[in-house]
């Protein structure tokens, strides 16, 4: 989930045409803080019924977890951005980076559930501003040159955590507890703290974002249309995903169910490696095939009602699914809203926490009220809905860029 703050002041670094490895070293930094944030927002996906059990709260309530950190996120996206003003963006990702220590640890050390979701608040505040700050910082941490690459670094981190963070934290509570788990994630955020504090040169921004501009740009039809359409396919997978792990449960023992969330991240890593070098192209194509898998692999674990070898099947495809998805939305808005990237990025970022919170509390709800089938039900509902989403709003863009007044983005095409 990439987002990206286009700052006109030129990265504080030495005007060598030639990037250093101090500079790529900075670059990396930020690329282990990025893994430790998705790791950490995640991290609960793995672990729900040892933690639900250990703090006697059912499953559907434990899903908080997921919900409190996506709630404070959509809210801080914005918010931290326009408070930040012209700060020295350096100051901002250490601070970020702290507050993301601090959250692990809060949540390794935490007997009630009030204390976890405090940790898992202080999570939150601290992601919003992360992504919308993240893809900039790349860019002008090395030479102009070098952008795209280090951005590429940047991403490679945050696809990794997508692999192997869930997992990971699942096989090291397997081996101690859910705790140590917590404590690794914290201990990571630690080293790229020291990293960025010692690598990260000052990043002064000369422009900042208004609140006025994402007024302005949500106003647009593509925009509220798109951000729906967002909204209601992340809202799908993590009002399923994070109860993914009770109901595999059912026919999988946990190391087995841990290579099989190590199998959904890998699939998801090469479908987006792979993707990335035709999506420009088929932008409109990729985006509706993986809504589309998505749909066919949510409903397959219902119908395969919990054969072992059709779960396996669904839930590599499910994985393939949503592993582009994330690239495909991210292209579809930095296309879209061409002209005010920063604002484009902060709504983003906000839209994708706000369907994570509600997909992941809505769908506890249903877990506990109906269980598992229904709550899968009402994911392919959602996902169908996002699809029909994508059809009116590339029936909007064709019909407006016909217009001869209009003012014309980049082909969606």
């Amino acid at each position: 989930m990439n987002a990206s703050l286009s700052d006109v002041t030129p990265p504080a670094t030495d005007t060598a045409s030639t990037t250093t490895r101090r500079q790529w070293l900075a670059v990396i930094a930020v690329t282990i803080s990025a893994f430790a944030f998705v790791t950490s927002e995640f991290l609960p996906v793995g672990l729900l019924p040892q933690i639900a059990r250990d703090l006697g709260v059912s499953p559907g309530i434990a899903g908080l977890m997921v919900t409190t950190p996506g709630v404070l996120a959509a809210f801080s996206a914005p918010a931290l951005m326009i408070l930040a003003g012209r700060a020295d963006r350096r100051h901002v990702f250490l601070l970020l980076t702290a507050v993301l220590l601090a959250a692990n640890l809060v949540c390794a050390t935490s007997a009630h559930l009030l204390t976890m979701l405090i940790g898992r608040a202080l999570l939150g505040a601290a992601l919003g501003g992360f992504w919308t700050l993240a893809t900039a910082a790349a860019g002008r941490l090395v030479q102009p040159a070098d952008a795209a690459k280090a951005t590429a670094t940047i991403l490679t981190g945050v696809m990794l955590a997508t692999v192997v963070g869930v997992p990971l934290g699942t096989f090291i509570a397997s081996l101690e507890s859910w705790r140590a788990s917590f404590f690794s994630t914290g201990a990571l955020a630690a080293v790229a703290l020291v990293l960025q504090a010692w690598l990260t040169p000052s990043l002064p921004s000369a422009t900042a974002l208004r609140f006025g501009e994402l007024v302005e740009v949500l106003r647009r039809p593509f925009v509220s249309l798109s951000m729906l359409m967002i909204a209601l396919v992340f809202g799908a997978h993590f009002s399923t995903y994070t109860y993914v792990a009770p109901w595999l449960q059912q026919a999988f023992s946990t190391r087995e169910m841990t290579m099989l969330l190590l199998a959904f991240g890998v699939t998801g890593f090469l479908t987006n490696m792979l993707l990335s070098t035709v999506i420009a192209e088929r932008l409109k194509a990729s985006l509706a095939v993986m809504m589309l898998l998505m749909l066919s692999s949510i409903a397959s674990m219902l119908l395969l009602d919990h054969s072992r070898a059709g779960e396996v099947f669904a839930m590599l495809i499910w994985g393939a699914a949503f592993g582009a998805l994330p690239l495909c939305c991210s292209v579809w808005i930095q296309q879209g809203i061409a002209d005010a990237p920063e604002a484009g990025s902060a709504l983003f970022v906000g839209v994708i926490q706000v369907a994570i919170a509600v997909g992941s509390s809505v769908g506890g709800g249903i877990v506990d009220m109906a269980g598992g089938r229904a709550d899968f039900t009402f994911g392919c509902a959602l996902t169908l809905l996002g699809f029909v989403a994508l059809q009116r709003v590339v029936a909007l863009e064709r019909a407006r860029t016909k217009a001869p007044d209009c003012r014309c983005t980049p082909s969606l095409e």
